[in-house]
């Protein structure tokens, strides 16, 4: 499976569901009907687009939408949670983060006010997507897909290794400029 098959599976989860759960169980169902290298490769294929996220900027923008609580895990998941946005949202994201400005869940985010206000669901994170290639995996097979990966000579990064220029997290001044149009969402957003 090819990156574009990846988002195939993706774009065709979001167009059949309502939430991340249906999406979750929407991916495991599909995925387990594949041969076990095809398993494998969504997973690989994941972790790449994920990579496409993992800068200072987008966790910077991470951070300024949850109001600073976004540490190392939470921006993973937050990486999840672009991926599935599907494609269009994704790719528009990680040429820029400025572009999550656009996305009606961070918009609506931002209405809600401060994250004390959020509920769980509400949290742009979504966890659960790294562990869909598994249980598809364990479900047919009866084995581990890491056992699979590492013959294969690959592995996945389940932390992040963010890139790019480095940023100032809390810098008012640094954040306006990096992301004006979040910033003008957030920035007086009470914490």
């Amino acid at each position: 499976m090819d990156a574009g098959g990846f988002w195939k599976l993706v774009d065709h989860a979001v167009a059949a569901t309502a939430d991340l759960e249906q999406r979750r169980e929407w991916l495991s169902g599909r995925l387990a009907l594949l041969p076990a290298g095809e398993i494998a490769d969504f997973a690989v294929r994941g972790d790449e687009q994920r990579r496409r996220v993992d800068t200072w900027v987008h966790w910077q923008a991470a951070s300024l939408i949850c109001s600073g609580l976004c540490g190392m895990d939470s921006f993973f998941y937050f990486q999840a949670w672009l991926i599935g946005q599907g494609r269009e949202v994704f790719s528009s994201v990680a040429a820029s983060p400025d572009a999550l400005a656009d996305v009606a869940q961070v918009r609506r985010l931002a209405a809600l006010g401060p994250v004390a206000g959020w509920s769980d669901e509400d949290w742009p994170e979504w966890e659960a997507l790294y562990r869909v290639p598994d249980a598809a995996f364990e479900a047919v097979y009866a084995a581990d897909l890491d056992d699979l990966l590492g013959s294969r000579g690959q592995a996945r990064a389940f932390d992040v290794s963010p890139g790019g220029e480095a940023v100032e997290m809390e810098d008012p001044a640094d954040i306006a400029r990096r992301i004006p149009r979040l910033w003008a969402l957030f920035g007086k957003v009470p914490r």
